[in-house]
């Protein structure tokens, strides 16, 4: 009997070392399909349920009264929850701009920021908002995780690598004294200008830290760790597209880059992995660009970040939701990663309407749930095992300026975006419109033609449920009136036959920047011609004065 039972307790304990020592094995693949990005800003940005106030524009001087309500744990709470129920998995919060804590710290307390800004720059704190939220012992990411543990949401923490907002702020006359200067500037960037990747602050560019420097990524590093050790959270997001710029790339190689982001990475998981519970395995996001031209320059290789432990990879196009990127070819190098593709409020840019200077200060096409669905099929397709929100809740009024109409955000879509049968039996709405520099080495739109130009675009297609049966209508629109010009369209060599209806394909609640009739082209596509995969047009302005298409679309009942 006492044999036996020295042997029960032998693997008992054999048992509980195997247990142990496997705790923060990765699994097959991190089980989330659609995730949801929070950068925090928007709770007194935007008008919403949970903030029934102005529109705080974050330009606005420091010394601004009469926010109602002021910042607080509701706004936080209200956040999560209106993403509770309705399909997301797991909400991702970005804590402020990755430099200035807005958590409980050790490595930069918030007590110190107060006096820096103070005594730097004799800013007076900004009333009834974060900064005074957080100086009055606020704990935004400790009540951000249990409201999420409460409403059964994942709790990530997305922290911004290299965020350079506010820095030209140091040139301004009166020197940094709103909001944004006091979420945005920590002494890192302030007493260390030979850390930085220039010297014009002025210049998005130029106010990008180095992270040749090591302690660039040692102050990354702590950040981090500190906020493993305290908060329970299921995962943690490295935000490499804000802004995705590390490197100076004439001094600096390419094994030189990928190096010293390799090494940064798996030091992220070793932190995950010594802070999180026994048996948990904290999920290791990051957040990258969908196209691979730009990985060199970023020291991104996506295959040894996943060796070291990255689980997830969010495919990202900087600020808009887009169709086409790389989403194959990533599959391929990562196929044990979940792969996720992002999408965001905006398809498009307009011109400046709000603050000259000021962020955000543009009108916007508006995603439409056709084109979501559409982008997430098309991911789906390509091999990829989900889909992520960002900046979805700006739908709603924010700012100044005529940046409208406004309205709420269409959560219904997420309860479908994780659903790939259902997704690949709707109407679909494929579309290039312009993205920023910062997103694509590739830029298609916007393309200015003289007469007799021919332009090309690529749609990335995945056919529905049972194949293209019916016949679809492509458009290109311009800013201006085409007039009496003549246009040419081919889709995979064959020529189009042209349409007179240029109207909206499927019903639209958002009309910012659709144009009229005038400003559109249009032609009939044949069931039979679109085909799984890349799709070439070709667009040749026949006759006329030269004209500006800034957005082109293919909509296929």
């Amino acid at each position: 009997m006492k044999h036996i039972l020295t042997l029960l307790v032998a693997l008992m304990l054999a048992t509980l070392v195997a247990v142990t020592a496997d705790s923060n094995a990765p699994p097959t693949k991190a089980p989330f399909r659609v995730l949801y990005s929070d950068d925090t800003t928007h709770t007194l940005v935007c008008v919403s349920p949970y903030h029934k106030g102005e529109p705080l524009e974050l330009e606005a001087p420091a010394t601004a009264e009469g926010r109602t309500p002021p910042f607080g744990p509701q706004m936080i709470e209200g956040a999560v929850d209106e993403t509770a129920g309705t399909g997301i998995e797991a909400h991702m919060l970005q804590p402020g701009f990755g430099y200035v804590p807005w958590w409980r710290s050790q490595v930069y307390p918030f007590s110190e920021h107060v006096k820096f800004m103070q005594e730097r720059f004799g800013s007076p704190m900004p009333k009834g908002g974060w900064a005074e939220y957080m100086a009055t012992g606020g704990d935004m990411v400790g009540v951000f995780a249990e409201r999420c543990r409460e409403k059964k949401l994942a709790p990530f923490v997305s922290l911004r690598m290299n965020d350079c907002h506010g820095h030209e702020m140091l040139l301004g006359p009166k020197g940094p004294r709103n909001e944004t200067a006091w979420a945005t500037l920590a002494p890192l960037h302030v007493e260390h200008p030979e850390w930085r990747l220039g010297t014009d602050v002025s210049k998005w560019s130029d106010r990008h830290l180095n992270w040749a420097i090591p302690q660039v990524r040692e102050y990354k590093l702590r950040l981090i760790e500190e906020i493993c050790r305290q908060y329970r959270l299921a995962g943690f997001e490295l935000d490499f597209m804000r802004f995705p710029k590390f490197f100076d790339a004439k001094a600096t190689t390419r094994e030189q880059r990928v190096a010293i982001m390799g090494e940064f990475v798996g030091k992220v998981r070793r932190i995950l992995d010594t802070t999180a519970p026994v048996g948990q395995r904290r999920w290791l996001c990051v957040r990258v660009p969908a196209f691979v031209a730009v990985y060199d320059a970023m020291g991104i290789d996506l295959a040894a970040w996943v060796r070291a432990g990255v689980d997830m990879v969010n495919l990202s196009y900087f600020y808009f939701t887009a169709q086409g990127g790389d989403l194959a070819a990533i599959r391929q190098q990562v196929p044990g990663a979940a792969l996720y593709v992002e999408m965001c409020h905006t398809t498009r840019v307009g011109p400046v309407v709000g603050v000259k200077g000021g962020y955000d200060n543009f009108s916007f096409r508006r995603t439409t749930p056709a084109q979501f669905y559409t982008t997430a099929h098309v991911a789906y397709a390509r091999g990829l095992d989900g889909v992520s929100a960002f900046n979805f809740v700006y739908y709603r009024e924010h700012g100044t300026g005529a940046r409208g109409p406004f309205s709420e955000p269409p959560f219904e879509v997420f309860k479908h975006l994780g659903d790939r049968g259902w997704l690949a039996r709707q109407p679909q709405h494929y579309f290039v419109g312009e993205l920023w520099f910062t997103a694509s080495p590739v830029h298609p739109l916007p393309k200015t033609f003289q007469s007799g130009d021919t332009h090309r675009v690529t749609l990335d297609m995945a056919p529905p449920s049972g194949g293209w049966t019916q016949p679809g209508r492509l458009r290109i629109q311009s800013p201006e009136d085409l007039g009496n010009s003549r246009w040419g369209c081919r889709v995979n060599g064959q020529e189009l036959a042209e349409t007179p209806d240029r109207s909206e394909p499927y019903a639209n609640p958002y009309p910012a920047l659709l144009g009229g009739p005038e400003q559109h082209r249009a032609w009939l596509v044949p069931p039979g011609l679109p085909k799984d995969g890349a799709n070439q047009i070709e667009v040749t302005l026949q006759e006329g004065d030269p004209a500006k298409i800034v957005f082109l679309d293919l909509a296929i009942p």
